[in-house]
C-alpha cells in the first residue's frame, strides 16, 4: 500500500492563506503576491475569486509594485542609466506588473479582521534598488482597505509606482448575458481623459480627452454592453478628495472602489479572453495607479522614492447594496 501524501497548508500553490472577517466583509488573503484571493460582503462575491491551490490567473487581485502596468520593452533610463527589464509580457515585449507579483510575503500582523504583509525587492537587472514593500488588509463597516506602502532601504532613489489587480463583481444579471456578466453591468467611471494605446501591443500613444472617444465616456452611468476596455484614464472627478468607481447588476447592487489622491490614473479592463470562455468578461479590473503605464519612461506620476523615504497609497472597495 502507498502512503497518501498531503501537502501542508503552507504549500498552496497561492501561499498561505489568511481570512479577516468583520461587519459582512469576508476576505481571503494569499501570501503569494500579496493577493486579494476572495472577498464577499454577506456572501456574495464583490470580486472574482479563485481557489487557494490553483495558479493565480491573469493577475488577479495581486499587489502590483515597484510599477503598475507595462514599461514598454522592457526598457528605461533612471538616474542616466539606462535599465533592462525581463519581459514578463513576452507576447507583447512589454515588462508587466513589476516584480513581487510571484513572491511570497511573510506575515507581520495576523489578526482577525486586519493583516499586515511585508517582502524587500532586493536590487537585480534592471531594478537595482532595494526597496520594502508592505501590504496591510483590514475589513470594517466601510468595506476592504488596502494600504501600500513602499520604503526604499538604499543609499540611492529608487523609481517607484504601485497599485492593486482585483476584478470587480457586481452581481448577477438577466439570462441574456449570463455568460459574459460584464456586458450587463452598469459602469460609472468619473474619468475626463484616457490615455489612447496601439491595438496590438498596448503601448501608450497619447493623452485624450474622453468627449473624443464616447466609447470610453463613463461619467453618466450607462451599460457596459460589448465594449472592450484595457485602458488607462485620468482627469478624475474627485468628492472630497476621493474618486469612486462603480460597478452595479440590472438589480441595482454592485461593487465600488474608492481611492485618493495618491492614485491619480485608473486602468480598466472588461476582462477579454475569447480564447477562454471560463473567464471571458466575468468581472471588471479596476486598477487604481500612482502613475501612468510607461511612467518609468514617460514620468507620468512616477514616484521617486529617496533613500530612507517611504510612500504610501490606499484604496477601498465596498459593496453597493441598492
Amino acid at each position: 500500500m502507498t502512503d497518501r501524501v498531503v501537502a501542508p497548508a503552507a504549500a498552496r500553490r497561492s501561499g498561505r492563506q489568511l481570512r479577516i472577517a468583520a461587519h459582512g466583509y469576508e476576505a481571503d488573503i494569499a501570501s503569494v503576491g500579496a493577493t486579494l484571493r476572495r472577498l464577499r460582503f454577506e456572501g456574495r462575491d464583490l470580486v472574482v475569486p479563485f481557489d487557494a491551490d490553483e495558479l493565480r490567473p491573469n493577475y488577479r487581485g495581486a499587489t502590483l509594485a515597484p510599477w503598475p502596468n507595462r514599461i514598454v520593452d522592457g526598457r528605461y533610463t533612471f538616474g542616466g542609466v539606462e535599465q533592462r527589464l525581463p519581459l514578463t509580457e513576452p507576447e507583447r515585449g512589454h515588462a508587466l506588473h513589476g516584480l513581487v507579483a510571484w513572491t511570497d510575503f511573510a506575515d507581520r500582523v495576523a489578526e482577525p479582521d486586519r493583516v499586515v504583509l511585508a517582502t524587500t525587492i532586493e536590487p537585480q537587472a534592471g531594478y537595482p534598488f532595494r526597496v520594502e514593500v508592505e501590504v496591510e488588509y483590514r475589513v470594517g463597516a466601510d468595506g476592504l482597505t488596502q494600504v501600500v506602502t513602499g520604503r526604499n532601504l538604499g543609499a540611492e532613489p529608487a523609481p517607484w509606482g504601485t497599485g492593486p489587480h482585483p476584478y470587480l463583481v457586481a452581481g448577477p444579471d438577466d439570462m441574456s448575458t449570463s455568460a459574459q456578466p460584464v456586458n450587463g453591468w452598469t459602469l460609472r467611471l468619473p474619468a475626463s481623459a484616457v490615455l489612447t494605446v496601439t491595438p496590438d501591443r498596448l503601448s501608450p500613444v497619447a493623452l485624450e480627452p474622453v468627449d473624443a472617444h464616447p466609447e470610453w465616456d463613463f461619467r453618466t452611468p450607462r451599460r457596459i454592453g460589448a465594449t472592450f476596455i484595457d485602458h488607462a484614464f485620468t482627469s478624475l472627478a474627485r468628492n472630497g478628495g476621493v474618486a469612486t468607481v462603480e460597478v452595479r447588476a440590472g438589480d441595482g447592487r454592485g461593487v465600488a472602489l474608492a481611492w485618493d489622491a495618491a492614485c491619480p490614473w485608473v486602468q480598466i479592463h472588461t476582462a477579454d479572453t475569447p480564447v477562454d470562455p471560463s473567464t471571458h468578461r466575468i468581472g471588471l479590473a479596476v486598477e487604481p495607479m500612482t502613475c501612468a503605464p510607461d511612467a518609468f519612461n514617460s514620468g507620468a506620476g512616477l514616484v521617486v522614492l529617496g533613500p530612507g523615504v517611504e510612500h504610501i497609497a490606499s484604496w477601498r472597495i465596498h459593496a453597493l447594496t441598492s
